[in-house]
């Protein structure tokens, strides 16, 4: 029997009784050792979590172990179970970004958390490590190098604490001397993003950690900004770069492209329409960069209808993507 298996016995035989399951009792449904039953408890207690106790014998009833607190609630919750689509996704996501967890901001507590992660993946049939070999989540975006300065400022974000950075601008190839105060941090896409009041700006900003070339925590409190305001920030429209969302884009895709693209998600609040065998789409979106990016992924399976800035937008950048070829 291997200790996975071991773990969720002990737990539904703890589950079962009201009473406390004596250690004889334990160690001959498990056939193991003392040893083996203490290491199992230990994993279960300390990594795990498990209110397991010990409770003295009275007149009658031997002395036993006790999953203190599951009768009076859901249970502890390592049964024999499977999970739905979105459930096996936020537990392998989740999993993902434990295990590559840096040391530093919250230690040995990612230990504990994968190794809870990693029992929930498995059931009494099942070995977690071997679910873990079998699905994966490949992601497609690509992942940039890790950040230098990603515990400072998600203590700077937690502690509410302004921070003294300097900022590289990829776009205009400029680094600029920032204040800012912290507000939200944000995992997208394989990256990690700051969102911040920007004292210079005096304005919400979005920051990409990897682009941060100096950061330094300042004494003086974050300015604080309202909720509303924060997700108007964040935003309704495509993408991160949002913003409230205040137009709508109105893709057509060929009938090929449509056999995919009915099937996808681009927004919450799009819109679908035939027509004939082509495929209307409208998005809404503020800021067009990170949409138009998308668009151009798809090359000649679609054409922006409207606004006409943004077809603008896309047939420009299509035009120097072809001027590379010329000749």
């Amino acid at each position: 029997m291997s200790q996975t298996e071991r773990i969720h016995q002990i737990v539904s035989l703890l589950e079962a009784s009201r009473h406390p399951v004596p250690i004889a009792r334990l160690l001959d449904e498990l056939e193991v050792s003392r040893a083996t039953f203490k290491r199992d408890l230990d994993y279960l207690r300390d990594r795990l979590g498990a209110p397991i106790v010990w409770r003295r014998g009275e007149p009658g009833r031997p002395g036993g172990y006790l999953l203190e607190g599951v009768h009076d609630g859901p249970g502890f919750g390592l049964h024999g179970l499977w999970f739905n689509q979105s459930e096996i996704y936020a537990l392998l996501s989740m999993h993902r970004l434990a295990a590559s967890m840096q040391p530093g901001l919250l230690g040995e507590q990612s230990s504990s958390l994968l190794a809870r992660i990693t029992h929930l993946l498995g059931s009494a049939d099942d070995d977690p490590q071997a679910i873990l070999s079998y699905i994966r989540i490949v992601q497609s975006a690509t992942r940039r190098r890790p950040s230098p300065w990603f515990e400072t400022v998600a203590r700077a974000t937690l502690r509410r604490r302004r921070l003294d950075l300097a900022y590289y601008t990829r776009g205009r190839d400029a680094t600029t001397q920032r204040q800012v105060s912290p507000q939200r941090l944000l995992h997208y896409r394989e990256n990690w993003y700051l969102l911040a009041w920007c004292h210079s700006a005096a304005d919400l900003r979005l920051f990409a950690l990897d682009a941060m070339r100096d950061v330094r925590p300042l004494k003086t409190g974050a300015r604080r900004v309202g909720e509303k305001r924060l997700a108007n920030a964040l935003g309704r429209g495509f993408g991160i770069f949002g913003g409230r969302a205040s137009r709508r884009a109105v893709l057509r895709f060929s009938s090929e492209a449509a056999r995919w693209i009915a099937d996808e998600i681009w927004h919450p609040e799009q819109r679908l329409a035939h027509d004939g065998g082509a495929l209307i789409l409208e998005v809404p979106f503020t800021h067009p960069r990170e949409l138009i990016m998308e668009i151009l992924r798809h090359g000649e399976s679609v054409e922006v209808i409207a606004p006409t800035d943004l077809r603008d937008a896309v047939r420009d950048q299509l035009q120097r993507s072809l001027s590379n070829y010329r000749g």
